[in-house]
């Protein structure tokens, strides 16, 4: 919620559980009521431009970097030739944006259910968007349930790039869309899913993560810190039908990326399955 007379945002989403941020504010670029959701652009203090959807931060020009490479590169990198891939959600392109950078890649569909976030992200976020205008990206609005059920046996890659799991993204996190993401997956396909905070979310991570181990060959969780995120940390499943996440990782790919990267590295790549003890057990039991 925006507190006008102090000039500070305070992010609504952990408030009922007690605890909260705020961040500081120069103004409000743009605010918009879509279909779907509130969409609001602030200039910020210390994290430059900052895209919140109904109250809760999505990015910052400040740290998107650190969750825009993770998500993407981790199963990217494992992949020995993605070159189909969908992206669910996303609507900053900031994750678009990442896949791109591997020469591998000829096809990359979208499918972001408020156009909306889109316009605002071209609009303001330029740093992000630039993906949009590569003439390997078809961008699809509708709902990315129903999308993945529609097109089995298509994607070497699916990123989930999906807010929390409330408003329209809370089907994204059921048990029926994983097995229908496995479905739209090729034979040896991959996908990762924005999977919450392990300080504040295990229940939803035991959850997701058990859909997953049903499901596909090699599954789990690893993450990434973002400070703009609550707890500062924020996880992705796993989900691959061949591949092993560390076993199959090609570091020689990350090389290749080079200095296009700031946050993901192979060691990176390797450290984010090695969980905190209280959250491994959990995940194990």
């Amino acid at each position: 919620m925006p507190v006008e007379s102090q000039s500070w945002f305070e992010e609504i989403l952990e408030i009922e559980n007690g605890r909260t941020f705020k961040i500081k504010i120069n103004k409000i670029i743009d605010t918009f009521d879509s279909e779907f959701q509130r969409i609001e652009i602030y200039e910020t203090k210390s994290f430059g431009r900052m895209l919140v959807i109904d109250g809760v931060v999505m990015c910052t020009e400040w740290d998107e970097y650190a969750y825009h490479e993770m998500i993407a590169h981790v199963p990217m990198c494992v992949h020995p030739n993605p070159e189909s891939v969908l992206v669910i959600g996303g609507g900053d392109g900031g994750t678009m944006r990442e896949v791109l950078k591997h020469p591998s890649v000829k096809r990359v569909d979208i499918c972001e259910i408020d156009r909306e976030v889109i316009n605002f992200a071209i609009k303001y976020l330029p740093t992000m968007s630039c993906s949009f205008s590569d003439p390997r990206v078809t961008v699809y609005n509708e709902d990315g349930a129903k999308f993945v059920r529609e097109h089995k046996n298509t994607y070497d890659i699916i990123l989930v790039d999906s807010s929390d799991p409330i408003g329209p993204a809370v089907v994204l996190f059921t048990e029926e869309f994983y097995a229908d993401m496995r479905g739209a997956l090729k034979d040896d396909g991959i996908a990762a899913t924005q999977a919450e905070s392990f300080f504040y979310h295990a229940d939803i991570i035991e959850k997701l993560v058990g859909f997953a181990k049903k499901l596909y060959a090699h599954a789990g969780y690893y993450y990434t810190m973002v400070p703009t995120y609550p707890s500062g940390v924020i996880g992705f499943t796993f989900c691959s039908k061949k591949y092993h996440p560390l076993n199959d990782f090609n570091e020689a790919r990350v090389k290749a990326l080079g200095s296009q990267l700031k946050y993901y590295n192979a060691d990176a790549h390797r450290g984010a399955f090695f969980l905190p003890t209280f959250i491994k057990k959990r995940l194990e039991s």
